[in-house]
């Protein structure tokens, strides 16, 4: 009996924990919804930005969103599962690969605004990228780095190492095992961190203020060297500089960030499942 109350009051208290944490998510797109449901009309969605950003749509905004994230990702994402596998896989324990496991570690505790200004140094004046897509995307690359390390790591620790074992008894090499065997097992674990890292990259204001940002585009970009306007800086600069904003375009804007990265999150859940369902255990 002591254990079974034992048991009520624990799953009691982790229900409550649960509640606190799902409620102002909740509270939070209600209140998106409410105050800037309105302002979603095909014009505000889907035509360019006039009179200072006070009227038209954010068209600009979107798109560039789009652009600098999924270029952050393409990067991002096959370095870290590499370097992950190295570390996983290949490397032992010593001086050196502590050390890398340390900087990683580190570098993920990294303000995002200091990257933000290595981003201006390294890419836009070093290597003279310029205020661009791609200089953004580099810069967010590298912020998510530490991010889909460890996850992908974690993901390649979880298969089992029997699989690698009967594999490498059969005579095929250990390359050809990760990449045959081990690594197909750990996609799911890998697009979690892909999902998380999702989220950050398109949320995030400092980073691409420095290296991407511009504050009024009234054109589609036409290549990665272009600057765009990004939804995040786009709603920093109207939340903050702009007298007389209307509230109702400042809130619809919070909405369409915050539905945007729910789609592309869903999109990646929805391949992650396709990829669980494969598993063989």
């Amino acid at each position: 009996m002591k254990s079974r109350t034992a048991q009520r009051i624990a799953f009691a208290v982790l229900l409550a924990v649960s509640c606190v944490v799902f409620l102002p998510v909740v509270s939070i797109f209600v209140i998106l919804v409410k105050e800037g449901g309105g302002a979603l009309t095909p014009e505000f969605l889907f035509t360019m930005p006039s009179e200072g950003m006070r009227s038209g749509g954010i068209l600009p905004a979107i798109i560039g969103t789009l652009l600098i994230v999924v270029c952050a990702i393409a990067v991002t994402l096959p370095v870290g599962v590499l370097a992950a596998i190295y570390l996983n896989e290949y490397a032992k324990d010593n001086l050196l690969t502590r050390v890398i496991r340390l900087a990683i570690v580190n570098l993920a505790g990294v303000p995002s605004v200091v990257f933000g200004l290595f981003g201006l140094a390294l890419f836009v004046m070093m290597l003279n990228l310029g205020v661009s897509v791609i200089a953004g995307a580099l810069t967010l690359s590298i912020m998510e780095l530490p991010s889909i390390i460890t996850t992908s790591r974690n993901a390649l620790s979880s298969v089992p190492a029997s699989f690698r074992e009967v594999s490498l008894s059969l005579g095929v090499s250990r390359w050809r095992t990760i990449r045959h065997v081990v690594l197909p097992n750990a996609v799911p674990g890998i697009l979690t961190g892909a999902i998380l890292s999702l989220a950050r990259i398109a949320g995030e204001t400092a980073p691409i203020l420095f290296t991407a940002a511009a504050f009024y585009v009234t054109r589609l970009p036409h290549s990665l060297s272009d600057q765009v306007m990004a939804l995040p800086y786009h709603l920093y600069i109207i939340s903050t500089q702009i007298p007389n904003m209307p509230s109702k375009l400042t809130y619809g804007t919070a909405l369409t960030l915050v539905l945007l990265v729910f789609l592309m999150s869903l999109a990646a859940i929805i391949l992650r499942i396709i990829f669980r369902r494969r598993k063989k255990w």
